[in-house]
Order: C-alpha cells, then sequence, then structure tokens
C-alpha cells in the first residue's frame, strides 16, 4: 500500500471520529437546551422563580377579555384567600363576560378570599355579564363614570342554516339516544320542545345570577329584575341604581382600604396573568395582530361552549 493511501485512510478515519464527536456535542447541546426549556416552562407554571413576598401587601388579579374556567386563576384565587402576607386584593375588570360557569368560579374564588380580607373590583372600560357577576363577588365595586357595566342575563346560541342547506343541497342526518340529544340541529330551526329545554336552562343560570346580585348589592330582588334585562349601563348610571359602590379607579380602591381597613402603603403585586416569556409576547402580538386583521372581537364569544353571560354589542 502506497504512502499516498494509507494517508487518505488516517484522514477518513480522522474526519469520521470528529464528525461523531460533533453529533455527540450537538446532541448533548440539544439535550441542555430541552432541559432547560423544561424548567423553564415548569417555572412559569409553577409562578417563576422570584422569592415569595414577605412583607404585607396588596394582590392585584387582572380580569381581561373573555371569560372562561382557568385551573391556573382558580388556584391562585384559592392560594390568595389563605395567604397571610396579603392584606388585600384587588381586581382590575375589563371584560364582556364570557361562560357562566366562568364568571361562577370567579364569583366563587373571590368570595372564598372576601372570608378572610377585603376585595375590591375596579371596572375599567368593560365590567358586563359575566364580568358583572365577577365584580359582586367582591365588597366593593369601582368603575369610571364612562364604564360600561351591567347586562345581567344568560343566553344560549343557535345557528340556523337550513336554508343554506338546502341551497347548496347538503343533507345533515344523525342517530341519538333521545330526542333532545345533540338539539339543536344545525339544519333546522330550533323546534318549541328543544327551545323550552333550553329556555329552562337559561332561566335557572339567570335566576342564581339576579339571587347573587339582590344578595351582595343589598336590592329587593324585584329591582334586580327591572335592571336585568340584558341593558348596559355607564358607571355614572349604574351607581344610581346601586350596581357599584363608587367612581374611580384603583388609587380609589387603595384609598378606600386605607381609610376602611388601616391599609397603606404596601405594595401592590400582580398575581394574575402570570408573567409572559418574550417569546410567548411575539407569539400574541402576532396573535393580537392577526385578530385585529380579521376585524371582529365578537369571533371568540361564538366559540365558547355552554351558557354564556356575555354582552355583544353588535350582531
Amino acid at each position: 500500500m502506497s504512502n499516498t493511501s494509507q494517508t487518505e485512510q488516517i484522514d477518513n478515519v480522522m474526519a469520521q471520529r470528529a464528525m461523531r464527536k460533533s453529533r455527540r456535542n450537538w446532541r448533548f447541546i440539544a439535550f441542555v437546551a430541552l432541559g432547560i426549556a423544561v424548567i423553564a416552562i415548569l417555572g412559569r407554571a409553577l409562578g417563576g422563580f422570584s422569592e415569595p413576598i414577605k412583607a404585607a401587601h396588596v394582590a392585584r388579579v387582572v380580569i381581561d377579555g373573555t371569560i372562561a374556567s382557568d385551573p391556573v386563576r382558580r388556584t391562585i384565587l384559592n392560594d390568595l384567600a389563605d395567604d397571610e402576607t396579603v392584606s388585600a386584593v384587588i381586581v382590575q375588570i375589563n371584560s364582556p363576560g364570557g361562560t357562566t360557569a366562568g364568571g361562577e368560579e370567579l364569583y366563587e374564588g373571590l368570595s372564598r378570599i372576601r372570608a378572610n380580607k377585603p376585595v375590591v373590583s375596579v371596572i375599567n372600560e368593560l365590567g358586563a355579564s359575566a364580568a358583572y357577576m365577577t365584580a359582586v363577588g367582591s365588597d366593593r365595586i369601582i368603575a369610571r363614570r364612562l364604564s360600561i357595566v351591567g347586562s345581567i342575563g344568560v343566553l344560549v346560541m343557535h345557528l340556523d342554516a337550513s336554508k343554506l342547506f338546502q341551497t347548496i343541497g347538503l343533507d345533515y342526518d344523525k342517530v341519538s339516544t333521545g330526542p333532545l340529544k345533540a338539539e339543536p340541529d344545525i339544519d333546522e330551526p330550533m323546534a318549541d320542545d328543544v327551545r323550552a329545554a333550553y329556555q329552562s336552562l337559561v332561566d335557572d343560570s339567570y335566576d342564581w345570577f339576579v339571587d347573587i346580585v339582590a344578595d351582595r348589592r343589598q336590592l329587593e330582588r324585584s329591582e334586580v329584575l327591572r335592571l336585568a334585562d340584558g341593558r348596559v349601563l355607564t358607571g355614572r348610571q349604574a351607581l344610581k341604581e346601586q350596581l357599584i359602590d363608587a367612581i374611580g379607579d384603583e388609587t380609589s380602591a387603595l384609598d378606600w382600604l386605607k381609610e376602611n381597613h388601616d391599609i397603606d402603603d404596601q405594595d401592590v403585586s400582580t398575581y394574575f396573568p402570570l408573567p409572559e416569556s418574550e417569546w410567548q409576547k411575539a407569539v400574541d402580538l402576532l396573535g393580537s395582530t392577526a385578530k385585529n386583521f380579521v376585524g371582529s372581537s365578537l369571533k371568540s364569544v361564538t366559540k365558547l361552549d355552554g351558557l354564556v353571560s356575555v354582552w355583544q354589542p353588535t350582531k
């Protein structure tokens, strides 16, 4: 064998070894990166790596956008109820409402906190339907003069596409275990028995909503029923009707806590939503841009499952 051939073989062996070593290094780097990502995600899910606040402080919970059940938020509210370092909770609300179950979850969560410490809800632009259901779980409700408040009511929506199906020649059929299973059908108007069943569902949820408003706002049920026709009110009107307690903002909430609960000069720390990573902010920004490009913010409402308590300004 010539010296040239031996040199080429040695070079090939060395190249193969270098390639295998490079692969091992990249695999190790990928494994470490994956581990870091998992730890970061777990850290975010568990509230991050920041040290718990030891000094007495006020917790802020932000309810923004369409309301639905949220296990992370529910856990945070439960923890706030028992956290001895939290002197009070301020709930910042800007929401048209959402599912009745989501509103009930928030109402119950704030009620548990209220049993141990003061809770103040501050309605900014909008606090309607399930968002107002949330607010009545607090000790005090504050809104701006021109905030939109109220819309006490419940609805269930059905899309009747029967004429469209007939036009394009589609037929929709099913096999079910009972006459009301999977009703109403999208390919026909709502039948009387189906409408009666859904009306019973809506009425039961509506009665509970009216009852908690009457109880928490110390109003006669007849007075609440007068306002519970789905109407919305400005903050000024809501104050006159006793649906809120005062005109103001978060500073007003802190002033009330100082005057009535001796809570003064305490930091306010946001507990919900949890802080987002930079990449999540970028994803949210892209999603928001796409949503604005499409146009209608109410499209998300139509995706809500179950009964909803939501204010819809347009159709």
